[in-house]
């Protein structure tokens, strides 16, 4: 049973920094893909970037060039530093993994097992 624990998140300001980890325990597979999904109030929970055991990425058109995700060398750590904050970048944020197949799921019931969220804040 693979578990997944979410830190970092707080309040900040526009423009500010924060760094999200999420901690992974229990085996998936070797070939797998972890990612990032926020959730604002009253909206869709929407991929916000992802990583592959093989190091493959992708971004979001609203964080590209913001947001850089990062994973540990044993893969049981990904992270999420997020730059230059924008008001539009709160809600809750969760880490997700799956078994690899062609590509990262885009949409979140493609993947298998999801950490509890942490909240992110910006204000203006």
């Amino acid at each position: 049973q693979v578990q997944l624990v979410e830190s970092g998140g707080g309040s900040v300001q526009a423009g500010g920094s924060l760094r999200l980890s999420c901690a992974k325990s229990g085996y998936i597979t070797s070939m797998y893909c972890m990612g990032w999904f926020r959730q604002a109030p009253g909206k869709e929970r929407e991929r916000v970037s992802t990583i592959t055991s093989f190091g493959r990425t992708t971004y979001a058109d609203s964080v590209q060039g913001r947001f850089t995700i990062a994973q540990d060398n044993a893969g049981n750590t990904l992270y999420l530093q997020m730059n230059s904050l924008k008001p539009e970048d709160t809600g809750m944020y969760y880490c997700a993994v799956t078994v690899y197949s062609s590509g990262c799921p885009r949409i979140s019931s493609g993947f298998d097992y999801w950490g509890q969220g942490t909240q992110v804040t910006v204000s203006s």
